[in-house]
């Protein structure tokens, strides 16, 4: 009997934890969890309106799916190459996004010599068919802060191997003649282009009253906004230091003892072993640049001008004589390579500087050339300064009453695809320099 006894009361201690045991399976089945039924949007709509914001997540499968999806799109790119900088320009815009065109209607500028302007037409340009430019984007007119432009610029540059981006940069509510402020979409630009793992560093403009006080100011603007956004690009120095890197466009526009009060360690208002230091990198345009640079107290030069023989420190003859200077003092040197040069779009007169693409040719030799200098990085002018025709963003054959060029035979990817190339071999290069 005791024996019966105990066998009814474990059949019924079974029975009652296979009972709790379906319940909780049944209860944990909701809709989006069930193989055989899709989850109903309205009450998906509900359970995410009961969370409070900080638990509202996207769908774990939604988001695993975009994550392959994205791993599956990067392993289709070649590695990033972090020594190759592509200057980048943010200033587009268009009616969808910004209520207007902005840069593509760029005004024809005059010649400084009145005699010589006269002969001239000082029209603005009339997107979208009629745009600032000598070629026509794939991607039409378009603006800077949409976020379909982004991706697909990310994109582009991942297929080039260019791993930094140097965004040109004014301070917050300023702007270039043309355009309207543009600070306040960085953000965004540094999220998507830490999807693709690009990173981004900034090439701060010659603004309207830049000195060394508001220079100190818009330094630690931007490191203390964008610091620590895994995107912002940093370089480890010869002495360890980890630091951002700046470009600092038309840097002689400001006298060397100027610059010397915001970048010398002996100045009392310096930069210098703040929580703000960083690496400053210099524009070279005339030789006696090469001493101001020094005396101000840069951390590097850069040459920026696509056109070789326009200035100095553009003519890839005297790259070999900069990199020497550099290295005797203790410079970085960045020379800056383009695929051709064309403004007559925004300068009709300026015709002596194109600088023809000759189907890639001018663009493998100012690679080549750069590489001869053996640098420490090689930037490159531009990925879309479509105004001066030295994009390697991609173009495309335009028919209208505006007669655009076009990269014909070649295919849209052209530039890139030579960017490719020869950032493969810049990056087998540099191993050999350090061995």
């Amino acid at each position: 009997m005791a024996r019966f006894r105990r066998k009814s009361c474990i059949t019924l201690i079974a029975l009652v934890l296979l009972v709790f045991i379906i319940t909780v399976v049944l209860k944990a089945l909701t809709p989006e969890d069930s193989l055989f039924s899709l989850p109903d949007k309205n009450d998906e709509i509900q359970r995410e309106d009961d969370k409070k914001p900080e638990q509202i997540n996207m769908n774990d499968s939604a988001q695993s799916e975009k994550d392959a999806e994205l791993e599956s799109t990067l392993r289709k790119f070649p590695p990033p190459n972090y020594y190759l900088h592509a200057f980048y320009y943010t200033w587009y815009g268009n009616p969808k996004f910004d209520g207007r065109y902005i840069h593509w209607d760029h005004v024809q500028l005059p010649h400084w010599d009145f005699k010589v302007a006269q002969g001239y037409p000082q029209k603005r340009h009339v997107p979208p068919n009629d745009l600032g430019s000598n070629f026509y984007p794939s991607l039409g007119a378009y603006s800077s802060k949409d976020p379909s432009v982004m991706e697909a610029h990310m994109q582009q540059l991942r297929t080039a191997a260019i791993g930094v981006i140097a965004v040109s940069w004014y301070p917050p509510n300023m702007k270039d003649d043309n355009g309207d402020p543009t600070d306040d979409f960085v953000p965004l630009l540094l999220e998507v282009a830490h999807k693709y793992h690009i990173k981004v560093a900034f090439h701060i403009e010659p603004y309207k009253g830049r000195d060394e006080v508001n220079m100190f100011t818009n330094v630690k603007y931007i490191i203390e906004k964008y610091g620590e956004h895994p995107a912002f690009f940093r370089y480890r120095t010869n002495t360890g230091k980890v630091l951002p890197l700046f470009y600092v466009y038309d840097s002689y526009l400001m006298n060397s003892e100027q610059w010397a009060k915001l970048l010398k360690h002996t100045e009392s208002n310096s930069i210098r072993d703040t929580p703000y230091d960083a690496i400053f990198i210099a524009l070279l345009v005339e030789e006696k640049h090469k001493r101001d640079i020094l005396t101000a107290g840069f951390d590097g030069l850069y040459t920026y001008f696509a056109t070789n023989g326009f200035s100095y420190g553009s003519t890839q003859r005297n790259w070999d004589s900069i990199k020497a200077f550099c290295e005797d003092n203790s410079l970085i040197f960045i020379p800056s390579v383009g695929p051709g040069y064309i403004d007559t779009s925004i300068r009709p007169w300026n015709f002596q500087n194109t600088r023809n693409r000759i189907n890639g040719k001018y663009y493998e030799t100012s690679l080549s050339a750069a590489l001869q200098a053996k640098p420490d990085f090689i930037s490159i002018t531009s990925f879309n300064e479509w105004h001066e025709g030295t994009q390697i963003e991609m173009a495309i054959p335009k028919t209208s009453q505006t007669v655009y060029l076009d990269y014909l035979p070649n295919k849209p990817e052209i530039y890139l695809e030579i960017t490719r190339k020869w950032a493969a071999i810049f990056g087998g290069e540099r191993r050999k320099w350090q061995d």
